[in-house]
């Protein structure tokens, strides 16, 4: 069976922006990674029927229509009566979800209003997915040739359900016995478009494992995915693609997964033993955030100094009176001596600063996205990075945050290569 599937968001608040339609891009990323093609999105209020309307749409140019929300114990939670009314198909009771809800009002010490029994409700016959992290269940129901499954709204609860019981599902009712195996690469300094034309035959022939470009904020990501019945197999695959398409990008690759730039500065740092700190102006102290958001940093992070303005430079940072009235705030030179003395004060092996422009109107009659990051590591010469950076406030910021951790990455790489 050929997937044609389509996913069918229930709920007006995705309709008046209130929310963003995450389930919708988890599940077409699980699915594609499954050997599982979504060909549409679907977003509908809460009304029978316009649900019932998308259904009839979806039934024409689908075989797999996947529902989210609409299962919870309010008026406007209409899915499974909707699909239910549509199948010909009666509302049942599933007792070891009535049970789950009962004992977690007891557990609370609440009573249970009579209309959390509706979450309890399934559509007969159908295969019902437990829901362990909330109370309304989810089901999957095999009837006039296609397959409907109907999740939970809210991500918390959708995910794992889909995750432990959607999946497997899916995969015996299609016969899927392949072992699949995923791999993100991750890269940074390279645009997306750039990273596409260096590897775009590759990109253009794949089969085996596939190849999915993805952006965000700065970065680019590959997903590879192999399918095999040998599980090493897809393993070997995978490797050689990866292979591949480093001899051509592998400059500008930095980790795999769900790993972030600032995890993988902490990785090199403690790898090499070695400490950094900051001097903080155009980043606000972003940069310190990012490092201490994980878990045991104090052990590479001496600290930050936030020296917004020249002030601060002079009196806490000990940047020279002449460095300013010379060459201002956002210079090479303020850079360099920001990295030093930060670097000087805190004792630490690496001082890394960042100064420049992330606003609207031009400063020292320099354009706004202009930015200057100075290295100082211990025993070598302090230098400067000039980028010009497009985009928001708060994007430039960040963006000049991930290009700290990634020079320093590239840095240490360097050093420990000579």
């Amino acid at each position: 069976m050929t997937s044609k599937t389509e996913i069918i968001a229930v709920g007006s608040e995705l309709l008046l922006g209130q929310i963003v339609n995450s389930n919708a891009q988890f599940l077409s990323q699980q699915l594609a990674e499954n050997g599982l093609n979504v060909y549409y999105h679907t977003v509908v209020g809460d009304n029978p029927s316009r649900l019932e309307q998308a259904v009839k749409i979806a039934k024409e140019r689908s075989n797999i229509i996947i529902f989210t929300g609409g299962l919870g114990p309010t008026k406007d939670d209409l899915t499974k009566e909707t699909i239910a009314n549509i199948l010909g198909k009666k509302l049942v009771t599933d007792e070891e979800a009535l049970r789950s809800i009962e004992d977690y009002f007891v557990k609370v010490k609440r009573s249970m209003s009579e209309n959390n029994k509706k979450q309890a409700l399934v559509i007969e016959d159908s295969h019902v997915l437990k829901n362990e992290q909330g109370m309304a269940p989810g089901m999957a129901i095999d009837a006039d040739e296609r397959i409907y499954m109907l999740l939970p709204g809210p991500p918390s609860e959708m995910k794992p359900m889909f995750m432990k019981f959607g999946l497997p599902y899916f995969r015996e009712k299609l016969g899927q016995n392949d072992k699949i195996i995923s791999r993100v690469l991750r890269y940074f300094g390279i645009g997306e478009s750039q990273l596409e034309t260096d590897i775009q035959d590759l990109i253009d022939a794949q089969t085996n494992p596939t190849i999915a470009p993805l952006a965000g904020d700065g970065e680019v990501t590959l997903r590879l995915t192999a399918r095999h019945q040998n599980e090493s197999e897809a393993v070997r695959l995978i490797n050689e693609m990866e292979k591949t398409i480093n001899s051509r990008v592998g400059t500008f690759f930095y980790g795999y997964d769900q790993t972030t730039l600032a995890d993988e500065l902490l990785r090199h740092l403690r790898q090499r033993d070695m400490t950094i700190s900051a001097a903080e102006s155009l980043t606000g102290g972003l940069f310190s955030d990012q490092l201490t958001a994980v878990k045991g940093t104090s052990d590479v992070f001496k600290g930050t100094i936030v020296c917004y303005t020249n002030e601060v430079k002079q009196s806490i940072l000990n940047v020279s009176e002449e460095t300013l009235d010379q060459h201002g705030a956002v210079s090479e030179q303020c850079a360099k001596e920001m990295a030093e003395q930060i670097r000087k004060l805190a004792n630490s092996d690496i001082g890394i600063s960042f100064t420049g422009i992330a606003g609207e109107d031009p400063v020292e009659g320099k354009k706004p996205g202009t930015v200057y990051i100075g290295l100082a590591f211990k025993d070598q010469p302090v230098r400067t990075v000039l980028l010009h950076l497009a985009g928001s406030r708060n994007g430039i910021r960040r963006r000049t945050v991930k290009y700290g951790c990634y020079l320093i990455i590239k840095a240490l790489m360097e050093n420990t290569a000579e």
